[in-house]
């Protein structure tokens, strides 16, 4: 396992490829805040927007995950002790402000790039308003 990819996916080169095309800029394989060895695999630090693009077969897709029959007790575990740090570290990123997606590798790179582009614009737009008390006539 130590030979699996865990950065730089196909899915996430092309995401990467379509989000700064349309001039979004973005920092890769960023630490999450207060969690060693856990990291964003694309984040927007100023507008704390988490992305991350899940494999199939690593996290459990309910469409796509396979069960593999040889030790299959011991990839259970390991499988559900994925999905369980995932929704850890998304629970984690929430509680501190963060806004996180979640996409699988199989959903189209286009659509997910253009749903992230959304947010992002979406939380920019909000965080460059003045405060409430700051508004002058």
């Amino acid at each position: 396992m130590s030979r699996q990819g865990s950065r730089d996916t196909a899915p996430e080169v092309a995401v990467r490829k379509l989000l700064h095309a349309s001039g979004l800029r973005y920092r890769v394989n960023v630490p999450v805040p207060g969690i060693p060895r856990r990291t964003i695999d694309i984040a927007f630090p100023r507008a704390k927007v988490a992305i991350f693009l899940d494999g199939c077969f690593w996290h459990g897709c309910p469409e796509h995950a396979t069960h593999p029959k040889a030790n299959a007790d011991w990839w259970r575990a390991k499988l559900d002790k994925n999905m369980s740090r995932d929704a850890d570290t998304t629970q984690h990123l929430i509680g501190a402000g963060w806004t996180v997606l979640r996409f699988w590798e199989h959903e189209s790179v286009d659509e997910v790039a253009r749903r992230i582009a959304d947010v992002v614009a979406a939380k920019r737009e909000v965080s460059d308003r003045p405060p409430a008390g700051d508004r002058r006539p």
